[in-house]
Formats: C-alpha cells, structure tokens, sequence
C-alpha cells in the first residue's frame, strides 16, 4: 500500500503540468492527475505530461476529469446527449491510457431518489462506459460522492449485484461524512471491487482536512480496508484551502507511512 498524491490539492493555483515535479518534490513515487480541461486530453500536452512523469519515475495511479461538465449527462433521458458525452468520457480514458494510469475515478450521475432512476438505462450507460474504459487499459472505478447516486447506499449496491464486467470503485473518506454516511457502510459494498481510495480526515467544524488534522478513525477503516482485501495506494485528496505549506502535504504522508 503506498501513499500517492492528487493534483487536485493544488487546483486552481497549479496549472496541471506544474504540479508533478512538486508532487515528486515533496516525496511522492505516486499520483493521481486531475484533468482540467479538454485541452489537456490533447496530444502535444499528454506528450508533455509524459516527459515529465518518465523524467521524475513518477506513477500516474488514475485519472480524475472535470466531471460536472459531462459525466451526468451521460445518463440523461435524450440519447443524443448522452452520445454526445460519451465522446468526452472516451478523451478522458484515451488520456488515462496514455499515461499508463491503472482508473479513472468516475462521478457519474447527478442524486435522486432511486426510486425514480431509470434502471435500465443507468445499466445500458455503465456497460457501455466500463467496455470504453475497458477498450482503453483502463478501470472504471466509480467514487461516493455526496452530490451524485453514488453517495445512495441502495445505487451502489444495485450497479455492483449488476456483475458490470471491468465496473471498479473509488472510495473517498470525505465524501462518505459528507453524504452523512460512515465509511465502513461504503467499503463493504464496493468489497473486492475497490481499486482506488481517497483520504483525508474531517471534523465537526471542517468538512475535509489533510489526514491527523481531525477526527476519523483509520484503524477502524484500515480493518476494513483488509476485510476486503484491498492492495491499492492510499492517495491523499484534499483541497487547497486545507493547508498553507507544501510541507505539511510531506509531513502529512511520513505520519501515515509510520501509521501503516
């Protein structure tokens, strides 16, 4: 189990090509890369981006993309959105492919109640995203996230009985208290499935914070964690305004190295 980084944690100071000589600057062999535009799923900068990480023998674990602006239309009711968007998802696991990034931590669609999904569709939509991901070396590894299905205990369990073939999951700790859930509730459904995880702490006053900064319990997730027999990376998400010095994103990952 090894401790990577996002590059969200830099978003919107860093531009994307910037932020992985720092990554590697403050002690980290892993990362995961957060595009932020479609200009970024160009060529000429994935080449760039390539350079760098072979330079700095940096691992790109996933890929994460400006999900709002698409990934929950690709469930909407008008095919013609919805085929629309499938063009972007492709950029995005075309790019992940390309960095040699193992998944691509998925948002999906927009909460509801479940009730009224239409299960049908919300099956035909992740069989065909996880083949386009699959047809890329790529993972779908959908995430909880507080605003989308994902975060509704119910959806998530219905998409993982459904046996999606190359359908994957990504947990996030901060998204889980978020939604009001616990932790645990999350990574026994996602089960062996999960590929991906997201920490960071929280408390009552601060809805995310770097980790050893707040309240959560990491025994108790760590042994479920095991119970499912998760072998992934640990990477560190958290946002910007969530530390003042570089420093305590390394000071950060040496506490939980010593942890594990």
């Amino acid at each position: 189990m090894e401790i990577g980084l996002s590059s969200a944690v830099f978003y919107p100071e860093v531009n994307t090509e910037d932020t992985l000589e720092i990554i590697k600057r403050l002690g980290f062999n892993t990362s995961e890369i957060f595009i932020n535009s479609f200009l970024e799923c160009e060529d000429n900068f994935i080449d760039k981006l390539l350079k760098s990480k072979n330079e700095l023998g940096l691992n790109i674990n996933s890929v994460h993309a400006l999900s709002s602006l698409f990934e929950p239309f690709l469930f909407d009711q008008y095919k013609r959105r919805r085929d629309e968007m499938l063009g972007s998802f492709e950029k995005i696991c075309k790019t992940g492919n390309k960095l040699g990034a193992k998944c691509y931590t998925f948002h999906g669609m927009k909460y509801k109640d479940f009730k009224s999904v239409n299960k049908k569709l919300v099956v035909d939509v992740y069989e065909k995203l996880a083949y386009i991901a699959g047809e890329n070396n790529i993972k779908l590894a959908q995430e909880n996230v507080s605003w989308c299905m994902s975060s509704d205990l119910d959806y998530l369990s219905f998409i993982k009985d459904k046996d999606i073939d190359n359908l994957f999951f990504t947990f996030d700790i901060k998204q889980a208290y978020k939604a009001n859930k616990e932790p645990k509730d999350y990574i026994k459904i996602m089960g062996e499935r999960l590929v991906n995880f997201h920490i960071n702490d929280r408390d009552e006053e601060h809805v995310c914070l770097l980790p050893f900064n707040g309240k959560v319990n990491y025994n108790e997730i760590l042994d479920e964690l095991k119970s499912v027999n998760y072998k992934g990376n640990l990477i560190i998400e958290v946002y910007r305004n969530n530390f003042f010095s570089y420093n305590e994103i390394s000071d950060c990952k040496k506490k939980l190295e010593k942890f594990l």
